[in-house]
């Protein structure tokens, strides 16, 4: 299937992770020029090699996404080097695990900046251009936990239940001009950040490491992780022109994880 991408200018943030790494790839190989964003300038590069040897042609930005004060900058730089955007992927780090009562302020305003606020602002600032075209794609990556709240996520869960509220509102005011935004949610998937997080769990349960990966594994109908590579698969088809009926939705992407409805 031909996802009609090939010369789109795709804005990847999170690159250097595991999933947002995937998503890069996954676009790259349908021929979408890259900008890639990452905090971390190490796992960046190696993005960016490994988009380079697929053919694709890049523009890596080592961007720390609490910083909104960088946000026309790095976009001057992709539009003289790829063009403006057509495709945003928002994908944020996570928050390091904490209950929901007594986390300090300044976590809250801190984490708040860098996984709302940046995905809002950097939105923005691509959305005239989309309309100028008549055509965008804005995907979301949030986590599981906007369904079904994560013990010991509690940053996490309010902050990426607010992109929800902010992703299905904005997805109604851009419909008409092309526009298509939703929202994609994980379920376990095989990255370093599942790593931590099982790891910190068992720290927490003085269980192993395989403990904690075979009870949650239990847990999946799928009996198994994901691979970041079929995470990456469905946020290509949705920026792609074949998805241009679907705005406004969330899609888990799970191995039927979530039990609710």
């Amino acid at each position: 299937m031909d996802l009609g991408i090939t010369g789109k200018v795709a804005l990847v943030l999170g690159a250097g992770g595991g999933l947002g790494g995937a998503i890069a790839v996954a676009l790259a190989q349908e021929g979408a020029h890259l900008a890639i964003a990452d905090v971390n300038a190490d796992a960046l590069a190696k993005t960016d090699a490994l988009l380079q040897g697929l053919g694709a042609k890049t523009c890596a930005l080592q961007w720390d996404l609490g910083n909104l004060e960088v946000i026309e900058a790095n976009f001057a730089r992709i539009e003289a080097e790829l063009g403006t955007v057509d495709i945003l992927v928002n994908n944020t780090g996570g928050p390091p695990p904490t209950t929901a009562a007594g986390v300090a302020a300044d976590v809250w305003e801190s984490q708040f900046r860098s996984m709302v606020m940046s995905v809002i602002k950097i939105t923005d600032r691509a959305l005239p251009a989309m309309r100028a075209k008549k055509w965008g794609r804005i995907v979301t990556s949030t986590s599981s936990g906007v369904i079904a709240p994560i013990p010991n996520l509690g940053v996490s869960n309010a902050l990426r239940s607010t992109l929800v509220g902010w992703s299905k509102t904005l997805a109604r005011e851009v419909a008409a001009d092309g526009i298509t935004a939703n929202i994609v949610l994980p379920g376990r998937i095989a990255t370093a950040r599942i790593q931590q997080l099982d790891t910190a769990r068992g720290a927490r349960e003085d269980l192993s490491l395989d403990q904690v990966v075979a009870q949650s594994v239990g847990s999946i109908p799928a009996g198994r992780y994901g691979r970041p590579e079929e995470y990456g698969d469905v946020v290509a088809f949705l920026a792609s022109t074949r998805a241009s009926y679907v705005t406004g939705s969330i899609l888990r992407i799970d191995g039927g994880y979530i039990a609710s409805i």
